[in-house]
């Protein structure tokens, strides 16, 4: 399988949930910002709302980084709704949740479980230029943390704007990065 890092986001046309209105999305949607596409199995199950909530909760956090949030699933835009008007987790999100139910979007970033119809638990990060900068894909078990998400982000923001420089391991903003450099091989 071909690493996804540093390739462009295929392009793509759907429909999504978003602000109690129906809108279509596309790959040019993700250029001009920072984007982060989280794909999650399916609507009305147990550790799925859990993640999403969880955006929801800092979804203030990636907009304040000029950072769009698109949780993608292989249900429908209608099924997002139906979500969003009866859950009291799903009711606090103000992102867009796009309807996969071909399974073209999650097909495009290798995350489609073929055998179920359904998506792995993957999250990309796309910088403004449409190219994918952080892969996570977890097991169906295993939620992930918008926190970390916040400061994986941070991290690829800060890198992009500072050429020549890298985040070391659980680097947060302000912290110390490294020059890459002869003086610094064998010296961490």
């Amino acid at each position: 399988m071909k690493s996804l890092i540093n390739s462009e986001v295929l392009p793509f046309k759907a429909t999504a949930y978003h602000n109690g209105k129906f809108v279509d999305v596309s790959d040019a949607d993700l250029r001009g910002k920072w984007s982060v596409v989280f794909f999650y199995p399916a609507d009305f199950t147990f550790v799925c709302p859990t993640e999403l909530g969880d955006l929801a909760d800092n979804y203030a956090e990636f907009k304040k980084l000029g950072v769009e949030i698109y949780s993608v699933s292989t249900d429908t835009h209608f099924t997002h709704k139906a979500w969003h008007d009866t859950s009291d987790t799903i009711k606090n999100i103000e992102y867009v949740m796009v309807g996969d139910p071909t399974g073209a979007i999650s097909r495009n970033f290798g995350v489609m479980i073929e055998e179920a119809g359904l998506a792995d638990r993957g999250t990309f990060v796309i910088d403004p230029q449409g190219k994918i900068q952080i892969i996570e894909i977890n097991a169906g078990g295993i939620g992930r943390d918008a926190s970390e998400l916040l400061r994986k982000v941070k991290a690829a923001q800060y890198v992009a704007s500072h050429p020549g420089e890298v985040c070391p391991a659980k680097w947060k903003e302000g912290e110390a990065t490294l020059a890459p450099s002869l003086d610094l091989v064998g010296k961490i």
